[in-house]
């Protein structure tokens, strides 16, 4: 009987002890797990900031090839109704040759021939016979084509809605997710002390003043740009106060005369290649890997851009993470 109570009182102990054993282990890996510093969260919404430049400049490129497409959707359906009124203009004409055909050639009754398939297949039986004379085959001829026409509209019409469609669509899902990119830097931020928040935002500002010293066509660009300085960024949007980055160095080259296409991908073959260190006021300087982003050089080592949504136009460095993620400069 006792030794039984003391083999029982042994196993209880060890349990105890395993328990408080357990409980420490989970403290202690529960201390190790420190919260992120401010350079780590940085990191981590650059690499956000990365992730949605990619997805605003695919959000910009599929709503424009959206556009087109609508455009040119609407351009074939006007061209497809004309072609469909010059027909219905035609077909009593086709009629009229058809029954006169008929008439002079004299192998049947126009009412047998009529109903074999048409005005049009017997009037080309017709032809073939030799009953028509020139200016009534280029008729036919010209009825023909014009039928041909309508129908290749049709089908290009149909290639195109269907397009217009997936570009759309495309569209929406990259801006879903680029907001969602916007939705985890702000989670991250949120985590942080007001002071921890500075430090990771830190390296832009809203009050600049254009020190570029520039003239000219590029001037009139950079005193555009530090005029928006303060404006907010929409993915999409096109100004006056709202911009996102393409469309503001658009804009600003624009003021100056020059035509900028509407995306990075386009923009960065709009001008004269030139290397960092040959860079000068006024020049698009292009980031990450697509290029996904770009701002206006305006000088002594700053650029000028919209970036995300979190930030307004402002003035920055380019010292350390944008030089490190530098991918080339145009000069328009």
């Amino acid at each position: 009987m006792d030794e039984r109570h003391e083999r029982g009182s042994f196993r209880r102990h060890l349990a105890t002890v395993g328990f408080v054993a357990a409980g420490a282990l989970i403290l202690s890996t529960s201390a190790a797990v420190a919260d992120p510093t401010a350079d780590e969260v940085r990191n981590k919404i650059e690499k956000l900031e990365e992730e949605h430049a990619g997805l605003a400049e695919k959000y910009n490129q599929a709503k424009q090839d959206h556009d087109a497409a609508k455009e040119k959707l609407e351009d074939l359906q006007e061209d497809k109704q004309e072609t469909q009124d010059k027909i219905e203009n035609m077909q009593q004409d086709i009629r009229g040759l058809a029954n006169a055909a008929y008439t002079n050639a004299d192998f049947g009754s126009p009412a047998y021939l009529l109903n074999s398939g048409g005005p049009a297949e017997s009037l080309e039986q017709a032809a073939d016979l030799g009953y028509l004379s020139e200016n009534q085959r280029q008729t036919l001829v010209d009825y023909n084509e014009q039928k041909d026409k309508l129908d290749d509209l049709t089908a290009e019409a149909s290639d195109t809605e269907e397009k217009a469609k997936d570009k759309l669509k495309e569209a929406e899902e990259a801006k879903e997710k680029a907001e969602k990119k916007i939705d985890k830097q702000e989670d991250l931020l949120d985590d942080l002390t007001a002071e921890q928040q500075e430090a990771v935002d830190s390296g832009g500002t809203g009050n600049a003043v254009n020190n570029s010293n520039a003239s000219g066509s590029a001037g009139v660009a950079v005193d555009f740009v530090y005029a928006q300085i303060g404006d907010s960024y929409s993915l999409g949007a096109n100004g006056p106060d709202v911009w996102d980055c393409s469309s503001l160095v658009q804009a600003a080259w624009s003021q100056a005369g020059v035509s900028l296409p509407r995306t990075t991908y386009d923009q960065v073959n709009a001008g004269t290649s030139v290397s960092w260190d040959a860079m000068q006021p006024g020049d698009l300087i292009f980031f990450y890997s697509g290029p996904d982003h770009v701002g206006m050089y305006v000088g002594n080592n700053k650029m000028v851009h919209a970036s995300n949504p979190r930030k307004p136009v402002q003035e920055v460095s380019l010292d350390g993470y944008y030089q490190s993620n530098f991918h080339s400069a145009v000069r328009p």
